[in-house]
């Protein structure tokens, strides 16, 4: 589905004024859904709005119609893994960009658990570095709550947080002792930092490959119960309500964990939480005759499970939308599904997915587009996801209703693991621009 072109990292004129014209608005920030357009003037966005039509402008402004379509902020994806440095064979910072800016991603938030650690200074200023020599999307790191991702001595949280980290994680692995976590919450709130949780209890999860349940019975295969998850939010909830610090649970996957995470903001705990497009859009089946694309972590559920996450989207319960990039090589998932490794590719098809909510009645667009743009920007305090004057000039073009199907092998991302392949979806993404700069245009 790629066939489009990325530009050059940078344009040989940086202050380029341009006019997008004839657009849908979509700026769930302000609530704004109207035809217009938007000026950018460099790095910045300078005017949008429904009277901006483009007459009145210089001459030399660059005019680029539309169509109709949807412009939007560039979606805020806040959990990729981006695997360099240490695992270049599975993806890298420039991979990942084209993924993301094919998908309409124009703000990466990635995790820490590269090769090494990204646990000190010079590991979270690589991370920016090289994606701004890159110029695709950009990338913020998050860095790693304890060192080593060993879930026992905490990181110097406030000189990392200085150095550009946005936010403190164990990535793919649980913050598995109480006392540790409680540290971390209170060191946080010191510094009024977040730390974010991907809640498993790991010794019920400890050997499971699915969800449990009748499917794993069925197919012989080691489950890990919907209870493992539930555990670790209603102990982490205690311990927020013990610091007072600030918690982000990320891929929330069950029903019993979207209502408690509901029923602790309903008491008003400072807490948000996200999950990604497998865990509304499939459910346990997709595991089929043990498809290892479907191998994620935390597994597919239940369809009861998948209704509630839905729900939680629709109501409000669940924050934001993540992509969960895990992109792997093709040895790691051509094996039997107990020894495949866990995680799927998901930059390109965040937008298409998620718009499967818009189209089959669940969200207006609107809403739907807050949880890709301003809802995770609003989480973790980021600059991004509005179309405000002053703000970036970051934009994603988008025909919502133009259909397609995924096709793993065509993706630009390195790794081809997707747990859509093969599926039918509707949205393509047009044209996204980071900093005022046109980074890819698809064809027709």
């Amino acid at each position: 589905m790629v066939a489009g072109t990325w530009t050059a990292a940078m344009p040989d004129d940086p202050l380029t004024r341009t006019a997008y014209v004839n657009a849908r608005l979509l700026d769930p920030a302000s609530g704004l859904d109207a035809s217009g357009g938007i000026i950018t003037n460099g790095e910045s966005i300078v005017d949008a709005g429904p009277g901006i039509d483009g007459t009145g402008l210089p001459k030399k402004t660059e005019i680029i119609d539309c169509g109709g379509l949807c412009l939007a902020p560039g979606l805020v994806d806040i959990r990729v893994q981006i695997r360099e440095p240490g695992e270049e064979h599975k993806g890298t910072i420039e991979s990942a960009g084209m993924s993301a800016t094919a998908g309409g991603v124009t703000t990466m938030v990635c995790l820490p658990n590269t090769m090494p650690v990204i646990q000190d200074m010079s590991g979270v200023e690589f991370v920016a570095r090289r994606a701004r020599k890159i110029g695709l999307s950009k990338i913020y790191p998050y860095a790693a709550a304890t060192k080593d991702l060993e879930g026992a001595e905490l990181t110097e949280m406030g000189l990392l947080a200085e150095a550009g980290a946005v936010a403190f994680t164990d990535g793919d692995k649980v913050i598995k002792d109480a006392q540790v976590m409680r540290r971390a919450l209170t060191y946080a709130k010191t510094f009024g930092l977040i730390v974010i949780q991907r809640p498993e209890e790991p010794s019920l999860a400890r050997g499971g490959v699915m969800n449990s349940g009748e499917m794993a019975t069925r197919l012989g295969l080691t489950g890990i119960p919907a209870v493992a998850e539930i555990i670790m939010v209603e102990r982490d909830l205690r311990l927020v309500e013990m610091t007072g610090g600030r918690l982000h649970f990320s891929n929330i996957s069950t029903g019993e964990a979207v209502r408690a995470i509901g029923a602790a903001k309903a008491r008003g705990f400072d807490i948000t939480c996200d999950t990604a497009p497998p865990y509304f859009a499939l459910n346990e089946a997709s595991v089929g005759e043990y498809r290892t694309f479907a191998k994620l972590s935390p597994p597919l559920r239940s369809e009861a499970d998948r209704l509630a996450v839905v729900q939680g989207l629709a109501d409000g319960t669940i924050d934001c939308i993540a992509s969960d990039h895990a992109p792997h090589d093709e040895d790691s998932k051509r094996l039997p599904f107990g020894e495949a490794a866990f995680g799927g590719v998901g930059l390109e098809t965040l937008l298409p997915v998620s718009l499967e909510l818009y189209h089959n009645g669940h969200m207006k667009l609107l809403d739907l587009i807050a949880k890709l743009t301003s809802g995770p920007a609003d989480v973790m305090r980021l600059g991004a996801g509005q179309l405000a004057k002053g703000a970036p000039a970051d934009l994603s073009l988008f025909d919502p209703d133009q259909g397609w199907q995924v096709d793993a092998d065509e993706l630009a991302s390195k790794a081809k693991n997707s747990p859509f392949d093969g599926r039918p979806v509707q949205g393509v993404v047009r044209r996204p621009v980071t900093d005022g700069r046109t980074v890819f245009v698809r064809g027709a």
